[in-house]
């Protein structure tokens, strides 16, 4: 489902912003009408969908369009044509009571800057916004609480901002977005204000956020490691155009033009890979129907010293090394009896930049699991070949 609609918006900042949109289509450039009119081009013909639950990341640098975009999407700004639908609906059509109403109910917003009242606590920061929808302040006071708890910020409702660190008054600020009950969340520069660290901290925690809540994010930022670290999908904006629409992966390997294989031709790309992007598929052998034998005759196939065993589920039950498997055969015993639970597992999800120290010092291959089912398997090699492939890959572009 659409959540978010944005269809040829164009915002020109003037005296006479119909002009200004002639010009554009005439082909002037950006610069060209600021020289010959004195008016600024804010956006540019945008368009792009959010899907519902999606993480959306509009990046760009400082005068690209970026924060004028976020702030039509909720009417903070006024389009000068073009058309906005949220659930359906065209917000730039909607008078002021409707555009009140849309806002209070489907969009949260989270600025750079924490926007919280010093002289109230977070508690009463937090519930600023059902304060003005009239809510009950005992209902109010009942979702504050709730919405600081899911930022983890109980025990903290009776302080002042003033008393919070930087990350924390952030906190306060989703926490209220959160608290209106939105479905779409709206994050205008929502991190860069803080230090590296608790930037760090605080797109992690978001991340773990989103995976429970499921909301639907647009998310601006300057910064490519932070869109690609977070976004499902990015849109790379510059003087006020969307250049490029992609996943990380795409926006990475695949770049539209020189402005965005500019852009990301420094990236650390063990920070964008993921474990599923760099496994392999693994070999096993399993418990209900492969002995010792079986085991040990796969890995001489394969001139591997280890294979990793399953039940009939493809749950993961352990890893049977060689030596275990010839005892095995000696012994007459079963498989089951000789596994070694002494290696890694991560998540198909897992940043391949988290792997690396433990690939490079771990004996046997990193099992890559989910639903306790093996998915694949990761070795040196993999590792090595998925940063060696992206770099020749951006080296082509």
């Amino acid at each position: 489902m659409k959540k978010i609609e944005v269809k040829g918006v164009t915002k020109i900042f003037g005296s006479d912003p119909a002009k200004g949109v002639e010009l554009l289509k005439q082909g002037l450039s950006k610069d060209e009408i600021l020289e010959k009119t004195g008016m600024t081009v804010g956006v540019r013909d945008a368009n792009f969908e959010v899907d519902e639950g999606e993480f959306f990341v509009i990046m760009g640098l400082s005068g690209s369009g970026k924060s004028t975009m976020i702030r039509m999407i909720n009417r903070l700004i006024d389009p000068t044509v073009g058309e906005i639908y949220i659930d359906g609906e065209n917000i730039v059509e909607m008078d002021k009571e409707q555009l009140i109403q849309t806002r209070r109910k489907k969009l949260g917003m989270v600025f750079q800057r924490f926007a919280l009242f010093p002289h109230r606590t977070v508690l009463q920061n937090v519930e600023y916004g059902l304060e003005v929808q009239g809510v009950a302040k005992e209902e109010r006071e009942k979702k504050a609480m709730e919405s600081l708890e899911v930022v983890g910020l109980k025990g903290y409702e009776h302080s002042k901002p003033d008393q919070l660190s930087g990350g924390m008054q952030q906190r306060v600020g989703l926490a209220r977005a959160l608290a209106n009950g939105s479905d779409i969340l709206l994050m205008d520069e929502a991190f860069s204000a803080l230090d590296p660290l608790i930037r760090k901290e605080m797109q992690d925690e978001l991340l773990q956020l989103q995976e429970k809540l499921k909301k639907t994010i647009v998310f601006i930022t300057h910064d490519l490691d932070e869109a690609l670290k977070l976004g499902d999908r990015i849109a790379i904006m510059k003087d006020g155009a969307i250049v490029q629409i992609g996943t990380p992966e795409e926006i990475l390997t695949d770049p539209a033009n020189e402005y965005v294989a500019n852009f990301v031709q420094d990236v650390d790309r063990s920070k964008v890979l993921l474990a599923s992007q760099v496994m392999r598929k693994p070999d096993v052998v399993t418990t209900w129907k492969d002995g010792p034998r079986v085991a040990a005759r796969k890995m001489e196939e394969k001139g591997i010293s280890s294979i990793f065993v399953v039940d009939k589920d493809k749950k993961l039950k352990g890893l049977l090394t060689i030596d275990a498997a010839l005892q095995a055969i000696k012994e007459n015993r079963w498989v089951e009896d000789f596994l070694v639970q002494d290696y890694h597992v991560t998540s198909p999800d897992t940043p391949l930049d988290e792997l690396i120290t433990v690939a490079a010092e771990t004996k046997y291959p990193i099992a890559v699991v989910e639903d306790e089912k093996l998915l694949g398997i990761i070795v040196r090699v993999s590792i090595l070949a998925g940063l060696a492939l992206g770099k020749e890959e951006m080296n082509g572009q």
